[in-house]
């Protein structure tokens, strides 16, 4: 592989990433928690009760709550981005 097909490559694997990462968002009902990349200054003001706030920064808010179909109900409350988090991936987790 060349320097100018790993240029090409690596940026086309991220986005692809980056749409399946939102598509789980939006399909699935299996994230624990969501995060919200560059919250507007309302959204928070604007939850419902049930949200809880794990955390806040500068550019993103850890949200959760029991009730399906959170994610969609950000998008319709103004987020820009919604991404799962807490899921535990593909690969089975080492026993300890």
């Amino acid at each position: 592989m060349t320097i100018r097909a790993l240029l090409l490559a690596l940026p086309l694997l991220l986005a692809g990433w980056f749409a399946t990462l939102l598509a789980v968002a939006v399909l699935s009902h299996q994230a624990p928690a969501y995060v919200v990349l560059f919250p507007g200054s309302d959204l928070l003001s604007s939850l419902p009760a049930d949200v809880a706030v794990l955390s806040a920064t500068g550019f993103s808010v850890t949200l959760t709550a029991e009730r399906p179909g959170l994610a969609r109900a950000l998008y319709r409350q103004g987020a820009w981005v919604v991404l799962p988090a807490g899921l535990r991936g593909c690969l089975p987790m080492p026993r300890l």
